[in-house]
């Protein structure tokens, strides 16, 4: 079934007086999702570093570029799969780490609703390490659709291993390694609540159940909390540096990919030291204001990474942005927000919709701009708009 199909389905649905339960655009659900994330989760989903301004500029970097329709190419049918480290994934879309998606379903366990969304829509999830339900949970929902494991790197190497080896061992299909977020950026929104959800002990599954971690704890993680939680924030950020890349790459044999990698050099000392992918991102304006777009900086990423892999994400909403991303040479383009909006308003229904609605979209516009697959998008595919 092509992905295109979705939009017969709610064409149908109508016949018989039956309209769509979720928003058909990402302008329209976000301010129900909103409505309905407790104001703690919200200022740390909604909200970027500073005054926002690369958040926002993420997204309107896509509307400085623009498709060239080609006609007369026969794009009845389209081929949108794509090949990521051995494996054959029927769409170039994933869904990247947000690290309170538990906290955003209403039932408090939205990391397993999303890993259910995947297994639905073969679209992977990269699962972070900030969880409310343990990562061997996680996976266990995964079906055939592969998963990713986002690994924060703590200071500790043997916890930073264990939690490593559990990923291999519970099946994730790969590890992506944070590099920007050893120490949090200045984020007004949630600093004006003085909230920040893991010091409230959320979202530490993947520590507390850890044996490494327990074994510094010296004590069950349920007797003592803030004891749990005070380990926690003195371990969880390190500063990586080259020096630390060999140790990374020689805890596991699954494909390491960097992320966070925006700089043409940064990306070629990665490539030598042997990591197998690139995620070009800036944490979608999260983490520093004040900084160029990642789809500004995507095609230097690219050229740099010379056929590694290259996963991009930060900024994307539409079906649109998927595929200018691809033509600006992504390998896989991923989404944040829009799914985790989706979760907040709809559950995993909702998620699934929103996943399903990004790829008939995209779908759509190759099939009426004549671009049959992937491969046909390329950089010539695009005109810069202004």
């Amino acid at each position: 079934m092509a992905f295109a199909d979705y939009q017969h389905e709610i064409y149908l649905d109508g016949l018989r007086g039956v309209v769509p339960r979720f928003p058909m655009s990402y302008d329209d659900l976000e301010p129900l999702a909103l409505a309905a994330l407790p104001p703690a989760v919200r200022s740390y989903v909604a909200g970027g570093a500073g005054d926002e301004r690369t958040q926002r500029a993420n997204v309107s970097a896509f509307e400085r570029w623009g498709l060239v329709p080609r006609m007369l190419v026969g794009a009845a049918e389209r081929d949108l799969s794509v090949d990521l480290f051995g494996m054959r994934l029927p769409s170039p879309l994933f869904m990247a780490p947000v690290g309170v998606i538990g906290l955003c379903a209403q039932d408090g366990h939205g990391d397993l609703a999303v890993a259910r969304a995947a297994a639905r829509t073969g679209v992977p999830m990269v699962a972070s390490t900030l969880t409310v339900d343990p990562l061997e949970r996680v996976a266990a929902e995964f079906g055939d659709t592969p998963g990713f494991f986002q690994l924060y790197t703590p200071t500790d190497r043997e916890l930073a291993e264990s939690l490593v080896h559990r990923a291999e061992k519970a099946g994730f299909k790969g590890i992506v390694v944070t590099l920007d977020t050893w120490i949090t950026g200045w984020r007004p929104r949630d600093l004006s609540t003085s909230n920040f959800p893991q010091l409230r002990g959320n979202c530490l599954a993947n520590y507390t159940g850890d044996p490494v971690f327990r074994a510094r704890l010296g004590k069950d993680p349920e007797d003592d909390p803030q004891a749990a939680v005070a380990l926690w924030a003195g371990i969880f950020g390190n500063p990586l540096t080259w020096d630390d890349l060999p140790w990374l790459r020689s805890m596991t044999d699954l494909p390491l990919i960097l992320k966070g990698l925006c700089h043409p050099e940064d990306v070629r000392r990665a490539r030598d030291a042997g990591v197998d992918g690139i995620y070009c991102s800036n944490h979608g304006g999260r983490q520093a204001n004040g900084g160029l777009p990642a789809l500004d900086v995507l095609p230097e990423v690219v050229e740099a990474a010379d056929g590694l892999p290259v996963l991009f994400d930060s900024g994307v909403r539409t079906g649109a942005d998927i595929v200018k991303a691809v033509a600006l040479g992504a390998t896989a383009v991923g989404v944040g927000r829009p799914y985790a909006y989706g979760l907040a308003n709809g559950g995993e229904p909702g998620l699934v919709h929103v996943l399903r609605a990004l790829l008939a979209e995209a779908d759509l516009i190759m099939a009426v701009d004549g671009y049959p697959t992937l491969a046909d998008l390329t950089p010539g595919a695009l005109r810069r708009v202004g």
